[in-house]
């Protein structure tokens, strides 16, 4: 099995990374590895914003999908998130956004995710 890469970036605030299923697949690495550079550049300048700095201002940019569910938005891509106790946000799932609402189960998706990484956590097996 290949060696899984979490870290996206680890700031002087916050460490993101990549969410990770049971089987070892990444929904939101395997979307960022399709985008064109250019909205790939878009997202690192987010993340690494968020994690130099602990928050980003502009709603159109990060913003709360509520039920603890966050998105970073390099336009017109969505990746969702979650923030882990300890100074972690989790990248979840990503998709191109194509209506003005959150798809629902785009959301249901990052909450499922947030759930299973919680119960991995805990049970310590969640990282290799």
């Amino acid at each position: 099995m290949q060696k899984r890469e979490y870290i996206v970036y680890a700031g002087p605030e916050h460490t993101i990374e990549w969410y990770f299923t049971e089987k070892g697949n990444s929904p939101a690495l395997e979307y960022y590895k399709n985008l064109e550079q250019r909205q790939r550049i878009k997202l690192l300048y987010l993340i690494k914003r968020i994690g130099d700095f602990g928050t980003i201002s502009d709603s159109t940019k990060f913003n709360s999908e509520g039920d603890q569910i966050f998105a970073f938005k390099p336009k017109p891509d969505r990746f969702l998130c979650f923030f882990e106790r300890r100074a972690k946000i989790i990248i979840t799932n990503a998709f191109c956004k194509k209506q003005q609402k959150l798809p629902k189960n785009e959301k249901e998706k990052a909450l499922d995710y947030k759930k299973s990484y919680e119960k991995r956590i805990k049970a310590g097996c969640y990282y290799e």
